[in-house]
């Protein structure tokens, strides 16, 4: 049996406070320092909620928050500078927020508990003050359910910027197996970090972007690991170094994927009316698709367990208004191609809030900058990510495969 270290911290950390009260029991003293170490905890959660949340979707995202607005008061080369170095935001920025929020609530709550909690605790004093042995230590231990939480979260706050920010391939390798990690980063982390918007972000499932390279005259196949980037390079070169080769992604060539009929070119191109510059329109189909296309967890399941028996690409995708990475990547490019815009099929990695997983996305010239920027349908839903600042912090080992 293998055991996760994990997910032995994850456990470790929630039920050592808990094994703790057991041991020593309940006392009043010891519940007060332990309510000012919860109240501390707490203070910190709120302020990471706010630093994280509220303060990275202001810099990075579309916010209209009374901090966006605070923005455009400062001086613009400083906002600037930050908002193009989203790492900075990060590591100097939200620490500062966090750090003196987590001050100013954790003086709020120590009052307010002063007035109310420590003279409650002082009454259950005297109420099992005379009781036995068992009853102290059952009391002890239920008493510490606050600070395991508090613990809990974390335990789980470190190891999910660990696994975002790549610190250990072992340590994410053991993020990325862990079952009990992947659950409670998603019911407790997520919502906490990231706010409402991360609950809208479809829950990108590892693998789910299967490619495989098949040599017609040997009459073999082999599965790259999207993790590997020479895999990648392999792809890119393939179809130009070895005329035999052909690369299908979850089951289907490129060519497949891409194909569109009629009716997409033309519903493309009434979605773009009006619309003059090729930002603008390549926005519209953006947003048009962000909203429209449902995240398929069934189909990810299939092609995760390698059952291909079933329809990928940019028309399954529009007909039935659903699919993967794969598909919402390839029905961008058709409705890109009938409107006449220059459009890049990417695949990589992303960070679906939890851990690092295979995704497909999109790049769009805009010839009225002379540059190409990123397109990612899939996660639309989970906020900005067309042509967004913080679009490198969940994207990353991005491979071009083809170019319309």
């Amino acid at each position: 049996m293998n055991i996760n270290p994990v997910t032995i911290i994850i456990v470790a950390s929630f039920l050592f406070p808990i094994i703790k009260g057991l041991v020593f029991g309940f006392s009043s003293f010891g519940l007060k320092k332990d309510v000012e170490g919860i109240l501390g905890y707490l203070s910190f959660v709120i302020a990471i909620f706010i630093g994280i949340g509220y303060v990275k979707n202001s810099l990075l995202g579309n916010g209209s928050s009374m901090l966006s607005s605070l923005l455009n008061y400062m001086p613009k080369d400083i906002v600037s500078y930050f908002q193009d170095r989203p790492i900075l935001i990060y590591v100097v920025i939200i620490p500062i927020i966090i750090f003196i929020m987590a001050k100013i609530f954790n003086n709020i709550l120590n009052f307010i508990c002063s007035l109310t909690i420590f003279h409650l605790i002082d009454v259950l004093e005297e109420v099992i003050r005379n009781k036995n042995y068992v009853v102290r230590r059952i009391v002890g231990g239920i008493v510490q359910l606050p600070k395991a939480i508090c613990y809990l979260l974390v335990c789980l706050i470190v190891l999910n910027v660990a696994s975002m920010f790549n610190v250990n391939n072992n340590l994410n390798s053991y993020i990325d197996k862990s079952s009990t990690y992947e659950y409670l980063c998603k019911k407790l982390v997520i919502p906490i970090t990231n706010s409402s918007i991360a609950k809208q972000l479809p829950e990108v499932i590892n693998d789910s972007l299967k490619i495989v390279v098949k040599q017609q005259n040997r009459g073999n196949s082999q599965l790259l690991d999207q993790q590997d980037s020479t895999s990648n390079s392999q792809i890119q070169q393939g179809t130009s170094n070895l005329s035999d080769t052909i690369i299908y992604y979850n089951g289907v060539t490129l060519a497949e994927g891409i194909k569109s009929d009629a009716q997409i070119d033309s519903f493309a191109k009434n979605i773009t009316v009006g619309q003059k510059t090729t930002l603008d329109k390549a926005y519209k189909l953006y947003n048009w698709e962000g909203q429209n296309i449902s995240y398929d967890y069934d189909k990810a399941n299939k092609v995760l367990n390698d059952d291909y028996n079933v329809q990928s690409g940019a028309i399954p995708a529009f007909n039935s208004k659903k699919g993967i990475c794969f598909d919402y990547a390839c029905l961008y490019v058709a409705m890109c191609r009938a409107n006449n815009i220059k459009v890049r099929m990417v695949t990589g990695e992303g960070f679906n809030g939890a851990s690092w997983v295979s995704h497909a996305w999109n790049m769009v010239y805009l010839p009225e900058n002379n540059t190409w920027i990123n397109v990612d349908t899939t996660f639309a839903k989970g906020g900005n990510y067309f042509n967004s600042k913080m679009f490198d912090l969940d994207h990353r080992n991005a491979q071009i495969i083809s170019q319309w």
